[in-house]
Order: structure tokens, then C-alpha cells, then sequence
């Protein structure tokens, strides 16, 4: 019988807060009280929307049309317009029955995990990871098997890491594959992705591949997938998950979906109906414009200016001092070790803290990524613009040269 001073809070809700959150809380905080502040925190596309996806939500708007709830699995006209998208970049043919939509790819792993695995199984995944996917899964009582994956194989998980995994921990269940990854925006080879998809299928193990950044890729000269590589290209027992918040620039619109494979198809509508009723209505109906020519130029538009933003970080790695840094194949992101920049700081977390504070440039520790050897390196988004981007990066310099200097207190930035 419970009484006062006896309810409590489930340990299954015992994660920690995403750092980006926690920083972006504090971005806005400086800014209100008038500082200049670049963010190069979150993965945001600075962009937004295609006009024709605005277009049709101010149409929508305009047009009192009543928004009531649609089927748990999303309407019609955009599981359809998904569906084609696959059969453009991909050539697959995706029978509607088999898309999702949902809220955010948040939602979207969370149907996942519900329908795929039970409490107490082990999935594994990368770290350095978004951290997002372990607090789900440890949420839902699954554990967690991390495999240290470091430059030797472009943070990637290989199917000898899971071999070792699996003997040490025991059978797995599941493995959650992202390329391009978050943070270090690495990619698997079509020839990876295949010894991965054989090596789930030979030892029972779901995959779920996260492809929320496919399409924002820098393919060398010559490459065949440039938009990389669909896991049901090669097997269509796992699940697919992707999103328009990213090569779209649709963050606020928290819609997402999964390619969800026949066996799982009843369990993920199910799931859905109890848990969202249905996906964000008016974001629905204003998405199936995403697929349209237009909105695909605008889309390669700006990633044309993230590898842009990509060849300046990269060309200018020395002037920043750090150490070694990902490859960066896709997304915008740039993870690397802070090398020498760490001196006189406990860890990742104390230097970005101060970075913010002193120069108004904010990135994320790794730690956020990876509990282990996160404390060396970070993340900086440079999905912000090109011109953030060499702003930013002449901020962090003078910052670590003023420290270097002695200068402990940096004077604060101007405002632009």
C-alpha cells in the first residue's frame, strides 16, 4: 500500500537528458540577453521547409479544412508519395502497406523496438552513437550491447565485433546500423552493408537501419550510390527508418517513417494506434509536396552548400589544432578529438562550456556519444550555413590562441 513519501519515479526512466537539449536551452538564454551566439549544436538544417511543403501548409491553413485524425500509419498520398521516393533514388518497389509514417524517426525507432524486441533481449549498436537510441532501448528493459567502434573501421560496427559481442554477451537480437551515422557522419560500403545484412540474417538478428541522412552525402568521384545505400536493397527482413527533418529540413515537423518488413506490419499499426492515435495531421498533408521536383532541387541545393561548409572545416583542420577527425562521408557533422585544445580542461564538457560562454560558439562533448573516450572529442554541426561556419571556425581559433596566449577571459564577440 503506498502511502506519503513512497511514490517513486521507474527506473526505467532513469536515462540522462540529451546534452544538445540542455544546450540549445542555454543558446537561448545568451541570446536573449543579447549575445551573438553561432550554434553549432544541433543538427538543424538552417533552411527549413521546401516552399512547396510551406506553401502547402499555408494552403491548408487558409483553407479551414478540418484536420481530424488520419489511419495510425499516415494517409494514403504520402505512404504512396514515400513509396515512389524509393523507387526514385533506389529503384525498389515498397508496397504501401509496408510504410509507416510516424511522429518524428523518434517514433519511428520507438514502434520498432516495441515490435521487434522483448524486454531482456540484446541489440547492439556503435559507439560513438546518437545516444538516443540506447536510452530507448534500456527504457524498454532491452539491453544494450555497445561495440567500440574507432577509426580502424570508420566507427562502424563489422560483423567480427559482433561475433566478439555475441560470445561475450550472449545471442543477440537485434543490431541498430546508422549511415551516414550520427556523430561522426561515416558511412558502410554497399559491399559492408551486404556482410552486415548475411551476418544478421545467418544469426536470427533484426536490423535496423537508421537512413535519416541519406541523400546529404560527398560520394567520391565515380561512386554509384550517391545517396547511399537502402538496407532493402539487400534484404527486406529488416527495418528501414528515415525522416524529413534532415536532407528536407523539416525539424519542427516531427514526422518521420519506417519501412517496415510484412512480419512486423500488424504489430507497428497496432502499436501506433495505442500510442500516437496517428502522426501530426496538418504536417502529413503538407509533406506529400517534399516529393515533388521542386522540393528536391531546393533539398540538393542546400546540401550542395553543406559540402561546401564541409571542404572549409576540413581544409582548415591544422589551423584548429584538434586532433583526429571522422571522415564525415554524409550528414554535417565534423566529430573529432580536441588533442591539444584540452589542455587545462577536465573534459569535453568543461571545454564546450567554455567555449559558449567565452566566445558565443556553441559545440557538443562527446560525451554526449560516447561514455567512454567521449571526453577527448566533439561534434560540430555544420549544418548552420556556410557562413556560420567561417565565422565560427575564426571564433574557435582565437579562442584556443587567446588561451594559449594566457588570456584566459576572451573578450565577447561583437554582434554581426
Amino acid at each position: 500500500m503506498s502511502g506519503p513519501g513512497r511514490l517513486t519515479v521507474a527506473a526505467r526512466a532513469q536515462v540522462p537528458p540529451f546534452a544538445v537539449m540542455d544546450i540549445l536551452a542555454r543558446i537561448a538564454q545568451l541570446r536573449a540577453a543579447g549575445r551573438d551566439v553561432i550554434s553549432f549544436c544541433a543538427g538543424e538544417p538552417g533552411g527549413g521547409a521546401p516552399s512547396a511543403v510551406s506553401a502547402a501548409a499555408a494552403a491548408l491553413h487558409a483553407s479551414a479544412t478540418p484536420l481530424a485524425y488520419t489511419a495510425p500509419l499516415g494517409i494514403v498520398e504520402l505512404r504512396d508519395a514515400i513509396a515512389g521516393h524509393y523507387k526514385r533514388w533506389y529503384g525498389l518497389d515498397v508496397p504501401e502497406r509496408n510504410v509507416a509514417v510516424t511522429t518524428g524517426s523518434s517514433g519511428a525507432f520507438l514502434l520498432t523496438f516495441l515490435a521487434a524486441f522483448n524486454a531482456g533481449d540484446r541489440v547492439a549498436l556503435a559507439r560513438p552513437g546518437y545516444p538516443a537510441y540506447k536510452n530507448i532501448l534500456r527504457a524498454l528493459g532491452i539491453q544494450v550491447v555497445e561495440l567500440d567502434c574507432g577509426p580502424e573501421s570508420r566507427y562502424q560496427p563489422t560483423p567480427a565485433q559482433l561475433d566478439a559481442a555475441a560470445r561475450e554477451h550472449g545471442p543477440l537480437s537485434g543490431l541498430v546500423l546508422a549511415s551516414p551515422a550520427n556523430p561522426t557522419g561515416t558511412m558502410v560500403t554497399r559491399d559492408e552493408l551486404h556482410d552486415l545484412t548475411l551476418w544478421c540474417a545467418a544469426n536470427s538478428v533484426r536490423l535496423v537501419s537508421d537512413e535519416i541522412y541519406h541523400g546529404i552525402t560527398y560520394p567520391a568521384a565515380g561512386s554509384a550510390d550517391t545517396r547511399g545505400v537502402c538496407a532493402w536493397e539487400l534484404d527486406r527482413a529488416g527495418v528501414v527508418i528515415s525522416s524529413f527533418s534532415k536532407y528536407w529540413g523539416m525539424t519542427g515537423w516531427r514526422l518521420g517513417w519506417a519501412i517496415v518488413p510484412d512480419d512486423l506490419v500488424d504489430a507497428v499499426d497496432a502499436l501506433a494506434g495505442n500510442v500516437a492515435l496517428c502522426p501530426p495531421a496538418p504536417a502529413q498533408l503538407a509533406a506529400v509536396a517534399a516529393f515533388s521536383p521542386e522540393s528536391y532541387a531546393e533539398a540538393d541545393a542546400f546540401v550542395a552548400d553543406f559540402a561546401r561548409s564541409r571542404a572549409y572545416l576540413l581544409a582548415n583542420l591544422d589551423r584548429l589544432g584538434w586532433g583526429g577527425a571522422a571522415p564525415a562521408d554524409g550528414a554535417f557533422y565534423l566529430y573529432a578529438e580536441l588533442g591539444a585544445a584540452m589542455d587545462g580542461f577536465a573534459d569535453s564538457a568543461a571545454y564546450c562550456s567554455t567555449l559558449l560562454e567565452s566566445a558565443g560558439v556553441a559545440v557538443v562533448p562527446g560525451l554526449d556519444f560516447d561514455t567512454v573516450r567521449g571526453r577527448g572529442t566533439v561534434r560540430l554541426s555544420f549544418a548552420s550555413g556556410y557562413d556560420a561556419v567561417r565565422e565560427g571556425l575564426e571564433r574557435i581559433v582565437a579562442f584556443q590562441d587567446g588561451r594559449r596566449a594566457g588570456h584566459a577571459a576572451a573578450v565577447p564577440p561583437q554582434p554581426r
